[in-house]
């Protein structure tokens, strides 16, 4: 089984869960998990977890995202995006300073609603499975945060932007409220997701070229190793006497390491076991004066 991450990019047309399914007839294992839904008619980043990196998947899931969009003024449709139904079209005759103006006001924290065409889960069902049966359901709004936004070109009625934002944003919604804003409506003609977390769009790979490098056998050029996630974490090696204890995952004191260590409380660590494999994240608390696990990669 291969242990680590994929940095896949997701072509138009594939949804999430496909990419996943199709990595598992590629690589031929099943433990394969992705690390944020990405639309269908949308492309770019998206870090693949395999074997005991699956584990990860939340941990990444969290980092912040980087897109580049296109937005469509005057145009409203049902799921948001061109894929829908047109609702309702509007003149465009807001400028290109009013709207640079407009844009830059959507830098922050704020709430946003979630789309019905979304695969976000209410009463066990999706909310696309729903808006598809012609329901509409009220959603909760949910805190996000704009990092960046800046504008790379107006050519009215369309807009290219690029947006720096936390962890469940929907940048289809973003042009939603945008247009609301100006005053005409708008929809997301295009997405590029150039960045996730530490993932880029330069550095991702298609699904046909991780096939041709699984086939000629340097599928492992392109799997970044669980630890590299950790780089920054200051790593430790656990001695002989306490390989009991590691491989258990247990609380291990201070003495059990190589390195000789000040503490801080709640630091993280990156532990190595007594074979010098990546093993584990542990973090001090210093209420025990001990390591504590905190995500434990047992070898499968």
């Amino acid at each position: 089984m291969v242990h680590g991450i994929l940095n896949v990019e997701k072509e138009i047309g594939f949804t999430s869960f496909d990419v996943v399914a199709k990595l598992r007839g590629i690589l031929k294992q099943k433990k394969i998990g992705h690390t944020g839904t990405l639309d269908p008619d949308a492309r770019g980043v998206l870090p693949v977890c395999l074997g005991n990196a699956t584990k990860l998947c939340d941990m990444l899931t969290e980092k912040t995202k980087e897109y580049e969009a296109v937005m469509l003024l005057g145009v409203t449709t049902d799921t948001l995006d061109l894929s829908g139904e047109v609702l309702k079209e509007q003149p465009v005759s807001v400028s290109e300073e009013e709207i640079r103006g407009i844009i830059n006001g959507f830098w922050g924290e704020q709430q946003q609603i979630p789309p019905m065409y979304s695969a976000l889960k209410v009463d066990g069902r999706r909310l696309y499975e729903l808006a598809r049966e012609g329901k509409t359901i009220e959603r909760k709004s949910r805190t996000i945060t704009i990092h960046r936004i800046e504008i790379v070109s107006v050519e009215l009625p369309r807009v290219t932007f690029r947006v720096e934002c936390s962890k469940g944003t929907y940048i289809r919604s973003l042009c939603q409220d945008i247009g609301e804003k100006v005053g005409c409506g708008a929809c997301m003609e295009s997405l590029i997701r150039t960045r996730s977390g530490a993932f880029t769009i330069e550095n991702a790979l298609t699904l046909s070229t991780i096939e041709q490098m699984m086939k000629s056998g340097r599928i492992e050029d392109a799997i970044l190793p669980m630890e590299a996630i950790f780089e920054k974490l200051e790593a430790l090696h656990v001695t002989e006497q306490w390989k009991v204890r590691i491989d258990n995952g247990n609380p291990l004191e201070l003495l059990a390491f190589e390195e000789t260590i000040t503490p801080e409380e709640k630091k993280q660590y990156r532990i190595y076991n007594v074979e010098g494999r990546f093993f584990a994240i542990y973090r001090y608390e210093e209420e025990q004066n001990r390591m504590m696990p905190e995500r434990i990669f047992p070898l499968e």
